[in-house]
């Protein structure tokens, strides 16, 4: 199964990064405006609405339209599993109704000194068979531009440079 990965180390201390990460709207803040995202629903563990924190369990309901072409396409991202140790923190979603076949995203942030080392690792499959497995590796190439916006923007939000 194809694997996107990225790494970046954040001038700000863990705690801030992990906060940040947490909420929709650090979500809101790492998209970019060209991918179009409508955040529809958020709904926690216990079945609130727009919780404070994605905890295990929680739900977000969105849709996208990238370069406001065609249809919207709707995604809903479930929180399945978040945990934070001495110097690390760790959580990941996955894809319960969308454009891939499979998306698993984990993000993981450690201690570096006084700053953190932020780790995105997004293992996919693309719909359409035998043909959507044989384009998957070629799937970076539209990875790489919103991840590299996603982490320059989070420098750019935690190092106070925006």
């Amino acid at each position: 199964m194809p694997t996107y990965h990225r790494r970046t180390r954040v001038d700000a201390p863990l705690e801030a990064v992990w906060e940040f990460h947490s909420r929709v709207s650090g979500l809101e803040a790492l998209t970019p405006g060209w991918m179009g995202l409508s955040i529809e629903r958020i709904r926690g563990p216990d079945g609130t609405d727009d919780p404070d924190v994605l905890e295990a369990g929680s739900q977000v309901k969105m849709s996208l339209r990238p370069f406001g072409v065609g249809p919207r396409q709707r995604w809903v991202s479930r929180i399945t599993e978040r945990r934070r140790e001495d110097g690390r923190a760790v959580f990941e979603d996955d894809m319960v109704g969308g454009p891939f076949r499979r998306w698993v995203h984990t993000h993981e942030f450690t201690a570096d000194g006084g700053g953190t080392i932020v780790d995105d690792a997004v293992e996919y499959e693309l719909p359409f068979g035998g043909c959507g497995a044989a384009l998957g590796p070629f799937a970076r190439v539209g990875f790489e531009p919103m991840f590299r916006y996603r982490h320059r923007r989070t420098k750019e939000l935690l190092e106070g440079r925006s």
